[in-house]
């Protein structure tokens, strides 16, 4: 389909030291400042727990320039919840210490997946045999090699092997195969992150962190080591690194914030501000009717509604 001349699309980008408010409505905008803030501030809290590592979470904001600058302060490599997240992330990127936080099925894409090892360290995610099989089968064709993180369901009801037990045979497995290593488990509760009450927070997350030891232990006794713990997220990090039994956190949304994590109670019971909004869809209003309403130039195209309404905070140009 033949659109014609691109010339009439209008021009939408902002020359430095013009302000960026005065730009054509709608679009998004990062506040550097803030987001560096977030950043520096989620660095700062991390040094509470010496023995856990920090691996963001690439989905929040899925820029590679974003992901260099949090390795840069110390994060040991990014989460990326799809196959084409982490191929941006390496191809794109350069990022050398890519997990996959999710099960990727289909020989084609296992086949992506392990083209993605060659240039990279790469763990991922598994909780099926055929799957840990297809995965060893085709690193060994290719001369690769994976790092694979069995996923324990600890109350999602998502993906995941119940706790336990049922993780032996399939660490097991993992074990006996060439071109693969058992790297631990990923216990992670996504829910748990949008609770209000920090107390209840906390409550689950000790829950979870419960199911995932009883893990560990059932490994141990079948003499499998299991270093690596992941987990926890932006609304609960604080209490997974503070088990003692999680290695590594996984928070994203921590760099940019939003309307619904601001909705979280701290432990005084009052609106939790250790991070801030750092992501801005900026609108204009083109209509108001008397006192009552005010139309803006941008819906649910613009902004998801699955948390509710974003908030309303007023600039002008």
């Amino acid at each position: 389909m033949d659109f014609g001349p691109i010339e009439w699309r209008p021009k939408f980008a902002t020359k430095q030291g013009e302000n960026a408010l005065c730009a054509p409505t709608p679009f998004l905008a990062i506040k550097e400042e803030e987001m560096m803030k977030n950043m520096n501030k989620m660095m700062e809290l991390m040094k509470q727990w010496p023995n856990v590592d920090l691996r963001p979470h690439f989905k929040a904001h899925k820029s590679v320039d974003i992901a260099k600058q949090q390795i840069k302060l110390g994060a040991v490599g990014i989460c990326c919840q799809t196959l084409t997240e982490a191929e941006s992330a390496v191809y794109g990127g350069s990022i050398e210490d890519v997990f996959i936080s999710n099960e990727v099925i289909g020989v084609g894409k296992v086949k992506r997946v392990v083209q993605l090892a060659l240039k990279s360290k790469i763990s991922i995610c598994v909780d099926n045999e055929e799957n840990i099989k297809d995965l060893s089968q085709l690193a060994k064709e290719s001369n690769a090699n994976l790092d694979l993180v069995i996923e324990v369901n600890v109350g999602q009801d998502r993906c995941g092997i119940k706790p336990g037990a049922d993780v032996v045979p399939l660490a097991k497995l993992v074990e006996s195969l060439p071109n693969v290593h058992f790297k631990g488990i990923q216990a992670y509760h996504g829910w748990n992150q949008h609770v209000r009450s920090a107390a209840e927070r906390k409550e689950r997350t000790n829950t979870v962190a419960g199911l995932a030891q009883k893990t560990v232990e059932c490994l141990q006794s079948a003499n499998i080591k299991c270093p690596y713990i992941t987990g926890g997220g932006t609304g609960t990090f604080p209490y997974e690194a503070g088990t003692g039994l999680f290695t590594e956190i996984q928070p994203g949304s921590y760099v940019f914030m939003d309307a619904d994590y601001n909705r979280n109670l701290n432990e005084k019971e009052t609106f939790y501000s250790g991070f801030v909004q750092s992501l801005f869809i900026y609108t204009t209003v083109q209509s108001i009717t008397g006192d009552e309403r005010a139309v803006v130039d941008s819906g649910m195209k613009a902004a998801s509604l699955d948390s509710g309404p974003p908030l309303v905070n007023f600039e002008s140009c």
